[in-house]
Order: structure tokens, then sequence, then C-alpha cells
């Protein structure tokens, strides 16, 4: 199993906490995490909130490839509708000419309305923005030169300079938790990213849907999706829980604050339905912030390395293989017990995944 730790970069829940000490320690868990055996680094994109701030995710991974020679670096993800697709392929180039090759490029198409509004972007034009940018940054990285004719962009025929120097092949990730995304990833052969946010049942489906649309697209099997997650890890039996409810769902907290997940917007911005579902589904499982934080917790990995293990494996059972991005610092969680949990997952639970060997069919499958 391939296993990358996620970098969020988020200051809600902590008080009094610097944008710069929020900075500093998630780089110094980056440090361990590379030093521990972990595949890749990984970072998402965002602006202006507390919830996480990265404005430029290819800009920090620049830093890190140069950092930590020995493992792999990712985007999940730079959200094409907030960029220029020619400035995104030219950085990604540099990036991985840079890295010799160890960059995983991921892309999304954003989600909090606030931050389009402060680009000026309606959320609206998020989908065909992505789905016109997207394919024309992909072809780039492959063929070294850019071009499009869309709604959208308007981009005549250029080189990319430097010229891509290795194959972007399986190295492809996409933002899936709508069926649209999921069929745009599956369109370009990209891996799916999805988060664990609600029972891994509910979502096997949509994940199956996006394996039969790849084999349709391309006639290969697809790529493993990665599943990103906010982990709490320790030995205590005991008090992990109360820890895990405490992190976790001041989390979900955040997250439903940023991207105002109980508001009604998604009811009339296009392409978010799956988003509106979400919001339904808390307000009916336990009541709002408090049914999200239970079904969170049912799909998040938490506790001592055994239970983590068990749940992984039950995981298998329902997805098939897949690939993991794991969070450690969020929610308030404080830097010891980040560290804490990072060390021990990178102890005992880790070393076990990597020996794994293919799942058999997840249950969806067998069952076709």
């Amino acid at each position: 199993m391939d296993v990358g730790m996620m970098m969020v970069f988020a200051s809600y829940g902590w008080e009094n906490c610097s944008d710069d000490r929020v900075w500093n320690e998630e780089i110094r868990l980056a440090r361990i995490a590379a030093d521990s055996g972990f595949d890749c680094l990984w970072s998402a994109e965002h602006h202006f909130n507390d919830y996480s701030f990265v404005p430029d995710n290819i800009q920090l991974m620049t830093y890190l490839t140069a950092r930590h020679p020995n493992i792999d670096v990712g985007t999940a993800a730079v959200i094409l509708p907030w960029h220029n697709p020619l400035r995104v392929a030219e950085n990604a180039a540099v990036l991985d000419m840079l890295s010799g090759g160890r960059f995983r490029f991921g892309m999304g198409r954003g989600l909090a309305r606030r931050e389009f509004n402060a680009f000026g972007i309606a959320m609206d034009e998020s989908r065909g923005r992505f789905d016109e940018a997207a394919p024309m940054i992909v072809k780039a990285l492959k063929t070294g030169f850019m071009e499009g004719d869309g709604p959208h962009y308007k981009q005549p025929r250029i080189e990319i300079r430097p010229r891509p120097q290795h194959s972007f092949d399986n190295r492809i990730y996409a933002v899936a938790s709508s069926e649209d995304s999921v069929d745009s990833a599956a369109k370009l052969g990209a891996h799916m990213v999805m988060f664990a946010d609600r029972p891994w049942e509910m979502r096997a489906p949509v994940i199956e849907r996006g394996r039969a649309l790849h084999r349709q697209y391309h006639g290969t099997e697809p790529p493993q999706v990665m599943l990103t997650e906010f982990c709490v890890c320790g030995a205590n039996a005991t008090s992990i829980e109360d820890e895990a409810r405490r992190y976790q769902g001041k989390f979900v907290e955040s997250n439903f604050h940023h991207y105002e997940f109980l508001g009604e917007h998604f009811k009339t911005v296009k392409g978010y339905d799956s988003y509106q579902q979400k919001a339904d589904l808390a307000r009916k499982s336990g009541g709002g912030l408090e049914g999200a934080i239970n079904g969170f917790m049912q799909a998040a990995s938490w506790g001592t390395p055994d239970k983590i293990l068990r749940g992984l494996e039950a995981r298998r059972k329902v997805l098939g293989d897949f690939e993991m991005n794991v969070a450690f610092r969020f929610g308030g969680t404080p830097y010891e017990v980040s560290e804490r949990g990072l060390k021990l997952f990178a102890k005992e639970v880790l070393p076990v995944v990597k020996k794994w060997g293919p799942a058999k069919a997840p249950a969806a499958q067998a069952a076709e």
C-alpha cells in the first residue's frame, strides 16, 4: 500500500496560534514522515482563512522536494478554477524537473464559496473551468505543448519550457467527491481522491462507478483511489476515543464552517448536488454537526495501531485496494499529540500495510 502524509496548515481549534507556528509545526511533521517510510508528502490548497492556508502548494512542494530527496511530493490539490492553466503546467513542469520525476500532480475544482468570492469567480463556472483546464494541463505535461479554444481558456498553441522531462503516467490525481468529478477523473485517467467523511459503504458504489468509467474510457485497469483522512493514533485504548472525538470533531466543525455545509446555497449552485446530499445526511443522521461527526468517525482511522489496522482491513473488504493520505495535525490537535500519532503510526501501522498483498475484489464488484 502506498501511504502519504497530508499537510493541512490550519489554525482552527488552537488559541493564539500564529501562522508561522502552524507552518513550522507542519514542516516538522513532514521531516519526521520523510524519515519514517512514508511514500509522499501531500498538501491542500486553501486561502485566506484559519481552516487551512496554503495559497501555493506547488511552491511548498518545491521547497520540500529539495529538503527531502527520498520521498515523493504531491498536491491534493491545485484548485484549477483559481489559476491560469498555462501557469499551472509551467509550474508543474519545473517542480517535476527539480524533483527528478517525484511530483504527483493532483487537481480539484474547489468548494468554498468564500474562496471563489475572493477570487471573483462564480462557483457555477467551476465544473466547466475544471473540465476545460484539466485535460489541457495533462496533455501539456505529456506532449510539452498547450493549446485550448474553450469558452473559458483561449490558449494559442505554445511550448512548455522547461520541457517536461518525465512521464506523468500514474502520477495524475483528481479530487472526486461528486458524480461529475468521478466522471472527470475517469476521463483524465487519474487516481480518484476522496476524503474519509462518511461510511465507506456509502462511497463504494461511486468508487466502483469511477473504476468502470475508467475501463470504458481507456480500456485499462484504473489506478488506485487515494483516500485522504485525519488520524488520531495512540497507545492508550481507554483515552484515545475521547481524543479522537475532540480533535476529529473540531475538524468536522471547521469543515462545516468553512464550506457552509449547513447552508442552502449548494441547492442553487450548479454541479454541487453531492454536497447538498452531505448536508442533508448530517441533518438526518443524529442532528446536524453531531451527526456529521458520528459519520466521520465511522469512516476515519483512529485509536490504537491495532484498531486502525483492523479498520483498514475492513475497508479493503468493501473497497478493494487503495492508497492512503493521512493527516495528523488538525482540529486543535496539540503538536505533541500529532507527533506521537505520526511516530506510532509509522512504527506499527505503516510496516504492516506496506506488506499487504492485493485485496480480493470488493463486495460491490464481486456481486456484478
